[in-house]
């Protein structure tokens, strides 16, 4: 899997990418992470890649050329997916990363300022991809979150197959249940004395009986 990132702080993901799970996929060569930063596509010699809205308001939006000359700059594989942050994306699900998975390649914009000049949207990507009803000051979170998903769902990654099949979201809307580990007693905390039984069916009865469904 092949992540492609155009950005206009590529510094940004120094820490995230190259510590834990990230880290061990790169090295392991499951994953790939390249970092496009999108001033080297300005064409003039301030770097500039933002102007002005037509129609006037507030804020800069990021323009089409650059994006444009960036995305063309990224050697596409057969099957790949062009993504752009929005805030009128579709908000992203763990069925979501589960369809993203199947990609060879994703390419993901990440905008900044006021937003993006919309024609990137209407003419240079697949789809447009929000992680919640709030507003960030740029893309890059999205990516990270984007990459860190569906990563982990990658073959190879997490050591353990069993940890997809519990856990959250595994099925649609529902929470995994409450865990504990040692110590058995902490201040006047107990752990419950179902899961110090060693009864197992007794065990999976509670664990059923504690998940949590979504709205």
């Amino acid at each position: 899997m092949e992540f492609n990132i155009i950005t206009i702080f590529p510094q940004i993901f120094d820490s995230y990418f190259n510590i834990a799970m990230v880290k061990r996929a790169q090295l392991k060569k499951l994953i790939k992470i390249n970092i496009t930063d999108l001033r080297q596509f300005a064409g003039n010699k301030y770097k500039s890649v933002d102007d002005t809205p037509y129609g006037g308001g507030a804020g800069m939006l990021l323009k089409v050329e650059p994006i444009y000359k960036a995305l063309k700059s990224i050697k596409k594989k057969k099957k790949s997916r062009v993504i752009l942050f929005s805030a009128r994306g579709k908000t992203l699900t763990q069925k979501d990363l589960r369809r993203l998975k199947k990609y060879d390649q994703l390419i993901m914009i990440c905008g900044r300022y006021e937003g993006v000049d919309n024609r990137v949207a209407e003419h240079l990507v697949d789809e447009e991809i929000s992680i919640g009803n709030y507003v960030l000051t740029g893309g890059e979170i999205p990516a990270m979150v984007l990459v860190d998903g569906v990563t982990r769902l990658l073959p190879g990654v997490l050591g353990n197959k069993v940890s997809f099949e519990d856990e959250s979201f595994s099925k649609a809307n529902e929470v995994e249940y409450p865990q504990y580990t040692k110590p058995e007693k902490f201040k006047t905390w107990k752990v419950l004395p179902v899961l110090l039984s060693g009864n197992h069916g007794k065990i999976k009865e509670w664990r059923e009986s504690q998940k949590a469904k979504l709205k």
